[in-house]
């Protein structure tokens, strides 16, 4: 029995060991300052999902540009920048989309004070991201379709990569109006400034939509398998738990109060959904495709490859449907 003891110790300890040995590091890119559109990333995080499945999850946090060479170099494994996806996509990278976030577009256009309309921009200088990531190209959609206003031609744009600067750059005066997503909506409310509109008024794109390198999707099957049921988790408990989402929102997109996180989680909190429909993928690449024919960089006869060729279908599919997840219903309240 002495000698049972110590065996049956050891045993344990290299049980532990073993368990502690499979569960796969993923390093996941996150914006310094935060995002709204990858709220379940964070969440997911916070929550213990990815832990939950089998993952050693580790943020690595870089700027909109850095994390794509990052991604595209193999330093980390996804990226939540479906617009910089597309871009490598379209310019023959070869990329996979794995799970949506954000089925609504979240951004929305302030102005300083004495702007009143869109048409009052006409002339001015706008902050927005860098070119060819979301918080440009919707912004830039946005101008054209609706009020037939071009970068360059009908207004300035100067390329702030954080929200948080241009809040700043507007209520010093440095542009008239500035692209920012909801969760820093109170922040811009609080500094004096404006909502012009909400860019879901004119466009639904799936923001926020995490992708890979094909490589790294053919060899890591199971690890992403576990990384959509990660986020779909996350998709439902941001939806239900209130007071979790708050928590979220205050420790990784700075909102300043528990009042201002429950006005941003009534706002979004039927806005996020693990499934990517077709239509919403489309809309990511054909967005990305006119930016590239403005650009010169795709001809402008040459048409949109099929969507469904980037984007992990079955796996994704099939994942929901295993863990019986609920698909996220756009028109509720």
């Amino acid at each position: 029995m002495r000698m049972l003891r110590p065996l049956l110790t050891i045993g344990a300890a290299a049980f532990v060991t073993f368990g502690a040995a499979q569960a796969q590091t993923i390093k996941i890119g996150k914006i310094p300052s935060g995002n709204g559109f990858h709220i379940p990333t964070y969440v997911a995080m916070d929550q213990g999902f990815y832990k939950a499945e089998g993952l050693d999850a580790v943020f690595v946090l870089l700027d909109g540009r850095p994390m794509v060479t990052a991604l595209l170099a193999g330093s980390i494994d996804l990226a939540p920048i479906p617009s910089a996806g597309a871009q490598a996509a379209l310019s023959g990278a070869e990329i996979r989309y794995v799970v949506g976030e954000s089925l609504k577009s979240q951004w929305l256009f302030v102005a300083r004070p004495g702007i009143n309309s869109m048409e009052d921009l006409r002339g001015k200088i706008i902050g927005y991201g860098r070119a060819g990531a979301a918080d440009y190209d919707e912004g830039a959609a946005v101008m054209r379709r609706a009020f037939k206003m071009e970068v360059g031609k009908d207004y300035k744009v100067i390329s702030l990569a954080g929200e948080p600067e241009r809040i700043a750059a507007l209520a010093n005066g440095s542009i008239d109006a500035a692209l920012i997503s909801v969760p820093h909506a109170p922040r811009a409310i609080n500094a004096g400034l404006k909502i012009l509109l909400r860019t879901s008024d004119y466009i639904q794109r799936a923001g926020g939509t995490v992708w890979t390198r094909k490589a790294f999707a053919d060899q890591n099957q199971d690890a992403l398998k576990k990384f959509i049921r990660a986020i779909a988790k996350a998709v439902m408990f941001y939806r239900d738990d209130k007071a979790g989402a708050i928590k979220t929102l205050r420790a990784h997109l700075g909102v300043e109060s528990d009042a201002d996180a429950a006005v941003i989680w009534e706002e979004t909190r039927h806005t996020f959904g693990a499934e990517l429909p077709p239509n919403n993928l489309r809309e990511i690449l054909e967005s990305r495709r006119l930016e590239m024919i403005a650009a010169k960089q795709w001809p402008a006869d040459k048409p949109l490859p099929d969507p469904e060729q980037f984007l992990l279908r079955s796996l994704l599919d099939s994942t929901l449907a295993e863990m019986k997840y609920v698909p996220t219903k756009l028109d509720a309240k």
